[in-house]
């Protein structure tokens, strides 16, 4: 579910993220750099450079100087926290109420699921 009213570096961000949760970078492989994923999503260097900041003040992602950016030992752990987290306090939250208004039950999500 994009939102392309949230800024461009969080949309980046969940890119990476997606990627390391999906086990596309698995903890001590090394990250894109800023330059090459920039021109990858066509976007500012700059941009992409705040996206890998948020990930190493969240100690998702190690810097080694001269050499680029690396996942953290257990960031896919942490980062799978952190969104299940977020997703059970901003997200499920509207959906539930939805459910509830338009009355489908978690029966129907899981037969749903099974088909």
């Amino acid at each position: 579910m994009s939102d392309d009213s949230r800024p461009v570096y969080l949309r980046l961000r969940d890119i990476i993220a997606a990627a390391i949760l999906d086990g596309q970078f698995g903890d001590g492989d090394m990250l894109p750099s800023v330059r090459a994923f920039a021109v990858q999503q066509g976007a500012n260097p700059l941009t992409v450079a705040k996206a890998y900041q948020s990930f190493q003040d969240d100690g998702l992602v190690t810097v080694r100087r001269g050499v680029g950016m690396f996942v953290a030992p257990g960031a896919s752990r942490k980062l799978r926290t952190m969104e299940r987290d977020r997703f059970f306090s901003s997200v499920w939250p509207p959906v539930a109420e939805q459910m509830h208004r338009i009355g489908i039950s978690f029966d129907d999500l899981a037969a749903r699921a099974d088909s």
